[in-house]
């Protein structure tokens, strides 16, 4: 009568996008973690290797800032703890991961 029947098509293009309707899918979640791995996980990975490089580098003499922010000279180094003279007979353990950067030589006088 007034309403005629609809029928559906059916296209084999849109069943199979083939290899490039899969690459421009995926493409930018692959862009995404590119420019993430080279703006955040690459320089994380380069700050912790040279953390790790100071912290085995460490000996007695050197001055440096804690975590907490105290400054001090190196007293005696062992395997997980260092001993910091923060003033003159003064000194404190601390662990060696709070050491967190290695002043010039002399920084502690001209203070």
């Amino acid at each position: 009568m007034f309403i005629s029947t609809a029928y559906a098509q059916t296209t084999t293009a849109a069943a199979d996008p083939g290899l490039m309707g899969n690459l421009t899918t995926f493409a930018p979640l692959l862009i995404m973690f590119v420019v993430m791995y080279f703006l955040m996980i690459r320089p994380q990975q380069k700050r912790q290797k040279e953390m790790k490089s100071m912290m085995e580098a460490l000996a007695k003499g050197d001055e440096v800032v804690t975590a907490g922010g105290i400054l001090g000279r190196v007293v005696q180094v062992k395997d997980a703890y260092v001993t910091i003279e923060v003033a003159a007979g003064t000194e404190m353990i601390v662990q060696k991961n709070a050491v967190t950067t290695l002043l010039p030589k002399g920084t502690l006088k001209s203070l």
